[in-house]
């Protein structure tokens, strides 16, 4: 399976994560980037037309042969699959209509979820406050992977798999680290996402089914675009949790490449977070950043150093009561 080595557990520190000090020390200096703050007007019609877009391709697909269907599902299906997901990343943060309607973006969120073709919009949702809100909080944050993930997944090829299987990782990590009953939107979302499945092998069989989830399978597994998952808070420089990265993938990633300014202002749609960096340049363009998500996915298999223990850890007061 390859040389073991690398990190035998996470880095443990014992101070406050960096966003919150550095939040208040930006607005304090540059009060302007409260305008940022925020709806989106454009989001819900990039989203819609991304979900048209892959309602139109269950069609075309519906009559090729399997090979050409796994083909579509990895070449083209998936890239706007995990496009959504981080589309939904986005709605989470009630960009789409804004706070007082945050009715309005769970829903919006379930109408983004349907060529992914499983429930993930509510759930997703549910433990994405967590990750902002206690970074890096061991029993808290399920961003971070579980010690027999940091333990076993130690080798080269053991990280190809992992990377490979992050999918079924981040669906079962949450029931195993900090699981949370079943709320009133998962059943909403499992039930509207059923229904969308139903009516798609109704009309085109199961072929476009196939082609929606293996998609978003495949695209959040081994996948240049999957690089984000690792780019964004592992650690390749010791004691900095988070990245961002600049480069032309941003285009079809709500730019959640620029992930230290997301994560010091959560409530600044994606589209406007390079203003934030423009306007507060100092502040960012000194602090480490990647410039390739598939040099990322190289390094983080290749480099010992580097592999699911490379995330700082801390204890949070609030453990389980978040």
């Amino acid at each position: 399976m390859g040389k073991s080595g690398g990190r035998g557990d996470f880095e443990w520190v014992y101070s406050d994560q960096p966003h919150t000090s550095r939040r208040k020390e930006i607005l304090a200096k540059y009060p302007e980037i409260k305008s940022l703050m925020g709806p989106d007007p454009q989001l819900k019609w990039v989203v819609s037309g991304m979900v048209l877009t892959q309602l139109l391709a269950c069609y075309l697909v519906h009559d090729l042969s399997w090979k050409w269907v796994f083909f579509w599902a990895y070449a083209f299906g998936g890239c706007i699959n995990h496009s959504l997901t981080l589309a939904i990343h986005d709605i989470s943060h009630n960009v789409a209509f804004g706070n007082k309607l945050a009715r309005w973006n769970r829903w919006f969120a379930m109408w983004a979820n349907l060529p992914i073709g499983l429930p993930y919009s509510a759930s997703f949702k549910k433990y994405h406050i967590d990750h902002h809100r206690y970074l890096g909080g061991d029993q808290l944050d399920v961003d971070i992977p579980t010690d027999f993930e940091g333990w076993f997944f130690c080798t080269p090829a053991r990280k190809v798999l992992w990377l490979f299987l992050q999918p079924l990782f981040y669906a079962l990590r949450p029931l195993v680290v900090n699981p949370k009953p079943v709320c009133q939107l998962e059943v909403q979302n499992a039930l509207v996402q059923i229904a969308a499945d139903l009516m798609v092998y109704y009309l085109w069989g199961v072929k476009p089914i196939v082609y929606l989830i293996a998609g978003s399978i495949l695209c959040m597994g081994l996948h240049p675009i999957s690089g984000h998952f690792i780019a964004e808070h592992y650690m390749f420089l010791k004691g900095h949790e988070t990245y961002s990265y600049y480069g032309p993938l941003n285009l079809i990633t709500f730019n959640v490449g620029y992930h230290m300014e997301h994560h010091d202002f959560p409530s600044i749609p994606g589209s406007k977070l390079p203003q934030v960096k423009q306007i507060a340049a100092e502040y960012y363009d000194s602090l480490p950043q990647h410039s390739s998500w598939t040099r990322v996915l190289w390094d983080f298999v290749f480099d010992d150093s580097i592999g699911p223990y490379a995330r700082i850890k801390r204890q949070y007061k609030l453990d389980k009561q978040g």
